[in-house]
């Protein structure tokens, strides 16, 4: 599910994305680096979800395609793309060419992965997404990426519902987590990946 950070059973997907970012930080994130908002944006990997009406509801045209192949759409057809965990699992020579075949000349690349060194990376143990993409010699920067960190939460009712939950999709490492929580609330860092079309690093 590409609206979430990785796949679970459905009850509890969505409990958590109801849970995921309340404050609405990491669509604020989207339009300040694209902006969106009466732009035409291709959602990767996304249809009939959350971020999908959200973009919507901000403002933007949103066609929702599966993944970046060749011919994902015509040339210079978008003003961003924007793609939220489940693509660019690092980067791909063709994932880029393709990207910037589809945007415009001005077009925005936004890239939405799970950053780490918060409370959630303890419960999902050693992701490359925690540390090594995120490093100036990772796949993003070198590639004309930079990267804007955006720190929110997954806040639940009670900490009794936020320890029922952690405990139901993480086992005995979200039986960990919710012990020593003191508020209902585990802290979530999210790096919003963004380049312009064409753009390439000066590493």
């Amino acid at each position: 599910m590409a609206d979430l950070p990785f796949p679970v059973e459905a009850a509890l997907a969505d409990r958590l994305a109801r849970a995921l970012d309340t404050e609405g930080k990491i669509l604020r994130a989207l339009e300040a680096l694209g902006p969106v908002a009466g732009r035409d944006v291709l959602l990767v990997g996304e249809s009939s979800t959350v971020r999908c009406r959200q973009l919507v509801e901000l403002g933007a045209r949103v066609e929702p395609i599966d993944r970046l192949v060749p011919s994902a759409g015509p040339a210079a057809s978008a003003d961003v793309i924007v793609s939220t965990w489940s693509g660019f699992r690092g980067v791909d020579e063709a994932d880029l060419a393709e990207a910037d075949r589809l945007l415009r000349p001005g077009g925005r690349l936004l890239v939405v992965h799970d950053y780490g060194r918060d409370d959630v990376s303890r419960l999902r143990g050693d992701l490359p997404e925690y540390g090594a993409w995120s490093r100036r010699d990772g796949p993003f920067l070198r590639n004309g990426f930079k990267i804007r960190v955006v720190h929110c939460w997954w806040t639940f009712d009670s900490l009794e519902d936020a320890a029922d939950f952690l405990d139901a999709a993480f086992g005995p490492a979200g039986g960990t987590v919710a012990a020593e929580l003191k508020r209902p609330r585990l802290s979530y860092n999210v790096a919003v990946y963004h380049r312009s079309r064409g753009e390439t690093s000066l590493l």
